[in-house]
């Protein structure tokens, strides 16, 4: 991890924290202008929380201490109802922070232990490894998504398919909601993407990254291409590559591994995939998922690679298999 790119990001993640609490401080201050009720309920649960401290530590009274408690909780109750009756305007008083786990510090509490939260990791994600593969997140998503490019006609001659077009896109789109919501599944196969360019299987993977994002979950995509290099960059210490982006590839919730087939194989790059592919399938540490696509048929994924890729592949991936009419072509 680039020490500069994590001290610019918590810089940013310090800045937006205090504009937050700064102006959810000023909305505190006028509601409670409004509301004085407000301030002498909690001037009572400070005072309270003052003697129950006291009284702890003086004599440990179990019964008096619950009845602190008690008053306590009863002005808590009777706050939350003077702001419930005040409406939307209340919940100004709150800092709305853009991730509610870390509360935009960036770190969280894990077991007694602090990591980086999933909101910075991905951050990290974007600027060191998916660069531009992940700027057309906003517009590749779901709702974007148009059937009218998959034709609602059989053609088993063209397509060598006894269903249309759109039916298959249909199945495709089925599988893919299954995925997203059985993610944390152990029993849910990952994703493989086959078929001919221009037929939606880079925008789907991006729509289905899209909607884990939102869940906070965390996901690296990178071409087979470039992915490989990088790797053989790191094992001959070649680069700059650090140890970070083999840990990151292992370990990331979701890993896109776009146009595989592309890469160039050589005996060093299969082992390579073949580790990626099998120690993800492995992984002790957590559930992780990976989607791949390919142009290349099953057919020639078994004439290009070796069985133990191939047999990954078959055996733990819902293969998909996309067919139609070129959409660059019909969107002209």
């Amino acid at each position: 991890m680039d020490t500069l790119t994590l001290k610019t990001l918590l810089t940013e993640y310090n800045k937006k924290r205090i504009k937050a609490e700064e102006i959810a401080e000023k909305n505190k201050k006028e509601l409670y202008e409004e509301f004085p009720e407000l301030t002498e309920i909690d001037d009572k649960i400070n005072s309270l929380a003052l003697s129950t401290i006291k009284e702890i530590n003086k004599n440990n009274n179990k019964n008096l201490i619950k009845k602190l408690n008690d008053d306590i909780n009863n002005l808590k109750e009777k706050k939350n109802k003077i702001l419930n009756s005040i409406g939307e305007k209340a919940k100004g008083i709150y800092p709305k922070y853009d991730c509610l786990k870390c509360h935009d510090t960036g770190y969280i509490k894990v077991n007694g232990s602090t990591e980086l939260c999933n909101c910075l990791k991905q951050k990290i994600y974007n600027i060191e490894y998916n660069k531009s593969n992940i700027n057309s997140l906003e517009k590749q998503n779901f709702k974007n998504f148009n059937l009218n490019f998959y034709s609602d006609k059989i053609n088993q001659e063209k397509y060598q398919n006894d269903i249309s077009p759109k039916e298959n896109i249909k199945l495709i789109l089925k599988i893919c909601h299954n995925f997203i919501d059985n993610f944390d599944n152990i029993d849910e196969k990952n994703l493989l993407f086959t078929g001919k360019t221009g037929l939606g299987k880079t925008f789907l993977s991006s729509a289905i990254a899209n909607e884990l994002l939102k869940s906070g979950k965390t996901v690296l995509y990178q071409t087979a291409s470039t992915m490989l290099d990088m790797i053989i960059d790191y094992r001959f210490n070649r680069n700059n590559i650090s140890k970070d982006i083999y840990d990151h590839l292992l370990n990331v919730d979701l890993l896109i591994i776009d146009d595989l087939g592309t890469e160039g194989t050589n005996q060093m790059k299969l082992v390579e995939l073949f580790n990626i592919i099998n120690s993800r399938l492995l992984n002790n540490k957590k559930i992780t998922k990976t989607i791949i696509s390919t142009n290349l048929s099953l057919q020639q994924l078994f004439e290009t690679y070796d069985e133990r890729i191939v047999s990954r592949l078959v055996g733990n991936y819902n293969i998909c298999y996309f067919f139609g009419d070129d959409i660059r072509f019909l969107k002209r």
